[in-house]
């Protein structure tokens, strides 16, 4: 299944993309793309943000602190060879361990991570007395939740369809930001379904919305809604109103 996404699903997705011409953030593995230089080739000629999904695809909470920080910078150190640049954000496969907020912020270099799923908006944090920025992922429009689901591709257009309407009605009185997770090997890029996801992004494109990466949403972030000072780091304390 791994295999066709790198053989077939990747392909497809940039071509969907890129034919919209759409920006789009890979979570990419470092040691998978370093085994796909042609994979890491197209995402650099593309302009793709990468978030760094670890430097192999394991639980990071099995891991010791020490072996935590190699993982970290051996990602790093992997995406500056492949795709030309460091990582500036960071996402957990399986979830992160009770270090690996604190062992980025050590690291320096990291704009954001996507380690939570708590809110719809980005938010401050303080970490070692540093402040850090929080972009929360989503696994409501995800396809890997319908991983063999047997469902149409019309049904998954208005899932999405559904879920886009109410955050734009919503983000008339304040921010709203929206998670869509396709996986190159999973459901939503499989024959038949690419097109739900091809007609998905051309009709939010025509709202009044702003495709775009998870660097350009944290830099937004950081320019608009700049870190407000200890004590002033969690979601219900920062969220703009009106």
């Amino acid at each position: 299944m791994f295999e066709y996404g790198s053989r077939v699903g990747f392909w497809r997705l940039m071509r969907l993309f890129q034919e919209r011409r759409l920006p789009l953030t890979v979570f990419g593995c470092a040691l998978a793309i370093e085994r796909n230089p042609l994979a890491a080739d197209a995402i650099r000629s593309a302009g793709f943000d990468v978030c760094s999904h670890g430097w192999r695809w394991i639980k990071h909470y099995e891991l010791t602190r020490k072996q935590e920080r190699e993982h970290i910078a051996k990602a790093v150190a992997s995406f500056q060879k492949t795709v030309g640049e460091r990582p500036l954000g960071w996402y957990c496969r399986y979830g992160p361990s009770v270090n690996t907020r604190e062992l980025l912020v050590e690291e320096g270099g990291f704009l954001y991570d996507s380690d939570a799923y708590n809110d719809e908006l980005p938010y401050w944090k303080t970490v070692k007395g540093r402040p850090h920025l929080v972009v929360p992922y989503s696994l409501t429009n995800n396809d890997g939740k319908y991983a063999g689901w047997t469902g149409t591709s019309d049904q998954w257009f208005s899932f999405i369809k559904d879920a886009f309407d109410m955050l734009l009605r919503e983000g008339a009185r304040h921010p709203k930001m929206m998670s869509v997770g396709l996986h190159c090997a999973w459901w939503a890029i499989r024959r038949a379904r690419p097109g739900s996801s091809g007609c998905s992004t051309t009709w939010a494109s025509s709202k009044a919305s702003w495709i775009t990466r998870r660097l350009d949403i944290a830099r937004h972030w950081i320019a608009t809604h700049p870190y407000p000072g200890k004590g002033l780091n969690e979601p219900a304390a920062r969220r703009p109103r009106g």
